[in-house]
């Protein structure tokens, strides 16, 4: 995937009955114009119109770089 990026985005929420602190993870496809982003990149992402089939992200910054 040229110039492609999957964002994953975790969201914490309680249970409504039991309480327990659930993590949800949604993946989003992003464009990377430049294909600066490595893995465990922290990025910002904004959204544009469709780039393809699933891309409809573009990456507006990288906000911290992966350490290693």
């Amino acid at each position: 995937m040229e110039k492609s990026v999957v964002v994953a985005v975790d969201r914490l929420f309680k249970h409504r009955f039991y309480g327990k602190t659930i993590r949800r993870t949604s993946k989003f496809m992003a464009h990377d114009e430049k294909n600066e982003c490595q893995v465990g990149d922290q990025v910002k992402i904004e959204e544009t119109r469709p780039l393809s089939k699933r891309k409809r992200w573009v990456v507006a910054e990288i906000l911290e770089k992966a350490r290693g």
